[in-house]
């Protein structure tokens, strides 16, 4: 980009009523030693350059390395503790598990799985659970779901009572709202403290 102030060193030795527009400053320029208009020259054509070349020149200069490696806090993935903290209690012979996501966070709904492991070495057994209704929304990795961004708490079903060493398997997965997706987690729970 290229500036034209209409100055040139020859008018502004010998300035030119004609080359200024308000002509009242004309008196004051020609009482001006040659120095002095030469120093005004310089700072009115270098802040015409640093006006006119910052914003050209911060557009074209290439990212720096610390700019590249700055990204926002939001868009880095949390532990999965921190994105979907959750707890277990017992409260009249209902187990419960609660999770709360983090700001940002979401849990699958279709993602919720939970099985009986009753003793060491044998296989769980699918246990049934209610959920509230969550939010329906399309999702950029399953498409039409829902999601819970708020404290959601599942309610577990169990046929009798449990052996004492019977174990609880957690299934869950969630995402962030700026396209992280967690894997699918799964937790062994004991069910008696």
């Amino acid at each position: 980009m290229t500036v034209t102030l209409g100055l040139t060193q020859s008018n502004l030795l010998n300035p030119q009523p004609s080359l200024l527009p308000n002509s009242r400053l004309w008196p004051v320029v020609f009482s001006l030693s040659v120095r002095s208009r030469n120093t005004i020259a310089l700072l009115i054509v270098t802040a015409a350059m640093t006006i006119f070349s910052v914003p050209i020149s911060a557009q074209l200069a290439p990212p720096s390395v610390s700019s590249l490696n700055s990204s926002s806090d939001s868009n880095r993935p949390l532990a999965i503790e921190q994105a979907f903290p959750w707890f277990a209690s017992i409260m009249n012979h209902t187990y419960s598990i609660t999770w709360t996501p983090a700001v940002g966070h979401y849990l699958y709904r279709h993602s919720f799985a939970f099985s009986l492991i009753a003793r060491s070495g044998e296989d769980p057994v699918p246990l049934n659970f209610r959920l509230p209704d969550g939010i329906k929304k399309t999702d950029q990795f399953f498409g039409d779901i829902e999601a819970y961004y708020e404290p959601v708490q599942a309610k577990l079903i169990l046929e009798g009572i449990p052996d004492p060493q019977a174990s609880l398997l957690i299934e869950y997965q969630g995402c962030a709202d700026w396209g992280f997706c967690y894997p699918p987690q799964k937790a062994v729970h004991p069910l008696t403290p």
